[in-house]
């Protein structure tokens, strides 16, 4: 379907729910930025571009029937002409005090759910495998897919690594220069790495930049903020070093996975 027919669909259908229902639609559409993923690696980006900005503009824009829209993604694909039918959005990133603590389950949650299960001797385990992510100022969130796996079948593993599509970062490793392998050999002995981050990935220079390349792993949640230093440099300028490691024991074990293979 090109993005023509795929914005008479959705028109006709929020034209069908919203006289079927009486009111506006609320739209969520999870992991937009899945399929871009996918598109990078196979070489079909700029068709799935020219898809996508149709697609975003017939839904939420000028779709008269929206009540509200929510987009939920690891990557706001800037600079990539994605989003240039769609503006006036409230973009929330990894940095962002807004919801930081609804990305995932906090310790005071993770803990009443352990005594629930009987599992109250097993947080040091747990806080090991899983804790380690941060958004805004919230520290200790833990992965909820992994809680929950954890949970029901009551023992560690690596559940994220086995579940989601690590093809892009197999490719950024497999391909990187010199420098990007020596990074990660760093970060799997437990080092740390120090880096300039920018929360608008540009896919296109993720092959050229290894700035982007941190800043896709720090979005996607495998890396985690050790400390910022931020303050102007020697030539004037503004700017924003990140010491980085892995996230947990979880994320190490998988990128352990990653480079074996």
């Amino acid at each position: 379907m090109d993005d023509t027919a795929a914005a008479m669909a959705l028109h006709q259908l929020s034209l069908f729910l919203s006289r079927y229902y009486g009111k506006r639609m609320i739209i969520l559409l999870d992991e937009y930025d899945t399929p871009m993923q996918e598109a990078y690696i196979k070489g079909s980006w700029e068709e799935l571009v020219s898809f996508t900005r149709g697609l975003f503009n017939a839904a939420f824009k000028t779709n008269p029937y929206l009540e509200r829209a929510l987009l939920t993604g690891i990557t706001r694909v800037s600079k990539e002409s994605v989003f240039s039918d769609l503006n006036n959005l409230e973009v929330i990133t990894t940095t962002s005090e807004n919801y930081a603590d609804c990305f995932g389950f906090t310790e005071d949650e993770v803990s009443a759910a352990l005594a629930e299960y009987g599992m109250s001797d097993r947080k040091k385990e747990v806080k090991s495998w899983y804790d380690g992510f941060a958004f805004g100022k919230k520290k200790d969130i833990y992965n909820p897919w992994s809680i929950l796996n954890y949970l029901d079948k009551g023992k560690a593993a690596p559940y994220w690594a086995n579940t989601s599509s690590n093809s892009l970062v197999g490719k950024l490793v497999q391909e990187g220069d010199k420098g990007l392998k020596a990074s990660f050999e760093a970060l799997l002995r437990g080092e740390t790495i120090v880096a300039e981050i920018d929360e608008q990935i540009v896919y296109s220079q993720l092959d050229e930049d290894e700035q982007a390349v941190w800043s896709l792993l720090l979005a996607s949640g495998y890396l985690k903020v050790k400390h910022l230093n931020a303050g102007i440099s020697s030539f004037g300028e503004w700017r924003q070093e990140y010491e980085l490691e892995l996230t947990n024991f979880e994320v190490r074990t998988m990128f352990r996975s990653l480079v074996r293979k």
